[in-house]
Order: C-alpha cells, then structure tokens, then sequence
C-alpha cells in the first residue's frame, strides 16, 4: 500500500468524500499526502491512509498554491 513513504488512497473512497466545510468536490495531493478543497481554500491531510475530514485539522491553502 505504500509507494516511497506514500499511502495511497482508495479510489472508491476518494469518490464519497467531499470537503465538509462547501459540499463541494477534492482533489488529492499525492506528493503532500492532502485531499485540496479548492472553494474552502483548505487541505485536509491524510495520515496512514485514513483521510482527516475535520476543519480543525486541515491547512489553509496559500495564495497561489495548487
């Protein structure tokens, strides 16, 4: 499952969530480990394949960034 330090995500998985902050569609960072809401402007990480869907945990995009 894991690729150079990597855990990869389950594409089926990846396809039911969503950024529960906008409802809206994420994209998945392999390099940094993130799924990116671009409305929210947030990356939430994803730590040893599991996806942390909480507000309080995701990092603010910066200007620029993806």
């Amino acid at each position: 499952m894991k690729k150079n330090g990597a855990v990869s995500l389950n594409p089926r998985l990846f396809e039911m969530l969503v950024c529960p902050l906008t409802k809206g569609p994420l994209q998945y960072d392999k390099d940094t480990q993130e799924l990116i809401s671009l409305h929210a402007k947030l990356a939430y990480p994803i730590r040893d394949g599991v996806p942390i869907m909480l507000v309080d945990e995701a990092r603010p995009l910066e200007e620029g960034e993806v």
